[in-house]
């Protein structure tokens, strides 16, 4: 099968695996806001947040090396699948014998045995879905996508409206649905199969746990560029800030859904179709990045433009206070934007296994995160927040620009990206400065995004559309 064509293809089956999630988050929140209130749903993120900043620690970060020498056909894969295991249970063990300590992190008091189910839960849950990634079992991962949204859709109705547990419920429904999920991918798999200790081979777990060991204070970066602001904000502004900011996030979670579907397929096709020694793997990586660079700087500027309406129906029926997280959303949709663009160029890093550069630039990013938070939420509060992370993720990914070039060196077309950028950033200021007619301007800045980005979508599809002719002629 043609590379690009395979990509489009996973592609399209990971949307049907993620899609309905993303999509839930937001039908879900006027539910969330009417059974939460502001400080109440902050601290219910807050709980998650935690969780998914011990993920990587707790997982020794094992589930990165499942996928990346799960796909390499060099490695058996019930060695692969039975010391990524292994390794899984000691972190899990060492995880209970830290609950003292785990017990004293702010906040946490009265929620230590809810962290910890859904951090068990959650990395149960990844190790079966990235092994059956591995495999290529891309039908089966759509399935459980579908599977684990409507399990989740059933567990938060029966925990927070039916049996009102508030907190609780809100963090039990993803580690219950994570739970069936697991079970599922084990059974279907058949993933029994890959567990045999006279498989274990010691040498290859070491060197999967040298490949995944940077990628864990790398996944702890990532978590205090995307978290950070939210503690910073409860500390120096209150819950309710947060709970605002938290509602903000939502909006952008628009771009990570179609960063999601496009990722996940990537990842695949840059080992199997860009690994080192494929002819023409930079053009490849380049095309691909062109039009994936396109769609979301199409996507923000409409997201920018809407976000005020769209704030207003998520909110719906809700608490109004939660209407004013609005003025949070375009900043907030940039950063995801330049965090989605890191994320490609950190697949270089992936298929040339130089996780120790992936640990590098989100060191610095996550260093001068934290420094523009300090400095920006006292005077600008959560708009300084969000500007922090925005900068953050732009930092990194100069960084990782001008770093993967000697690896494979793509053409990023920055004029085109500096200009959307100008673009962008003038709709951004209008809105927010709320000047006379800005709802005119706004539209016309984002039609020339539009404009300015539509060239290369159109010509991939009149390429793809034009081979294809020629194969049914």
């Amino acid at each position: 099968m043609d590379k690009y064509k395979r990509l489009i293809s996973n592609t399209l089956l990971f949307a049907i695996s993620s899609f309905s999630s993303k999509i839930l988050s937001f039908l879900l929140m006027p539910f969330f806001t009417r059974m939460f209130g502001l400080g109440e749903f902050g601290d219910a993120d807050l709980i998650t947040k935690y969780a998914q900043l011990l993920l990587p620690v707790v997982s020794v970060g094992v589930a990165n090396a499942i996928i990346r020498y799960g796909l390499d056909k060099a490695y058996d894969k019930a060695s692969v699948f039975t010391g990524g295991l292994l390794a899984e249970l000691v972190g899990i063990g060492i995880f209970f014998l830290c609950w003292p300590l785990v017990s004293k992190i702010p906040g946490m008091q009265n929620y230590t045995a809810l962290l910890y189910t859904y951090v068990i839960m959650s990395i149960l849950r990844n190790l079966c879905s990235q092994f059956v990634r591995a495999k290529q079992y891309i039908r089966l991962y759509a399935v459980d996508g579908v599977l684990n949204t409507c399990l989740y859709l059933f567990f938060i109705i029966l925990f927070i409206a039916g049996f009102h547990w508030g907190i609780y419920g809100y963090v039990l429904a993803t580690a219950a649905a994570d739970f069936c999920s697991a079970v599922f991918l084990f059974t279907v798999a058949r993933l029994h199969r890959y567990i045999r200790l006279s498989r274990f081979n010691g040498p290859l777990l070491r060197q999967m746990l040298r490949y995944a060991a940077p990628l864990i204070p790398t996944s702890m970066f990532w978590w205090i560029t995307n978290t950070s602001d939210h503690m910073f904000i409860t500390a120096m502004i209150g819950s309710e800030a947060n709970g605002l900011y938290v509602a903000a996030y939502k909006v952008p979670n628009v771009i990570m859904l179609f960063s999601t579907l496009f990722t996940e397929a990537w990842q695949l096709s840059a080992v199997t179709d860009g690994g080192r020694g494929t002819p023409g793997r930079a053009k490849f990586f380049t095309r691909v990045f062109q039009n994936y660079q396109s769609l979301m700087f199409i996507v923000a500027a409409g997201l920018i433009l809407f976000c005020k309406p769209v704030m207003m129906v998520l909110t719906l029926s809700g608490d109004s206070a939660f209407n004013e997280a609005w003025q949070y959303i375009p900043l907030l949709v940039v950063a995801t934007v330049f965090s989605c663009f890191v994320t490609f160029l950190g697949s270089i890093y992936m298929v040339e296994m130089r996780s120790g550069q992936s640990f590098v630039t989100m060191m610095i990013g996550a260093g001068s995160n934290l420094l523009m938070n300090w400095l920006l939420i006292p005077d600008f509060g959560p708009n300084g927040a969000a500007f922090a992370t925005f900068a953050s993720y732009l930092l990194v990914f100069v960084i990782r620009a001008l770093g993967t070039r000697q690896y494979i060196r793509i053409n990023l077309h920055p004029l085109r990206m500096l200009w959307t950028m100008v673009l962008i950033s003038g709709e951004i200021a209008l809105m927010l400065a709320q000047v006379p007619l800005w709802q005119l301007w706004c539209s016309l800045l984002c039609a020339a995004v539009i404009f300015f980005n539509f060239g290369p979508l159109l010509e991939t599809a009149n390429q793809l559309l034009g081979r294809l002719r020629r194969r049914r002629a």
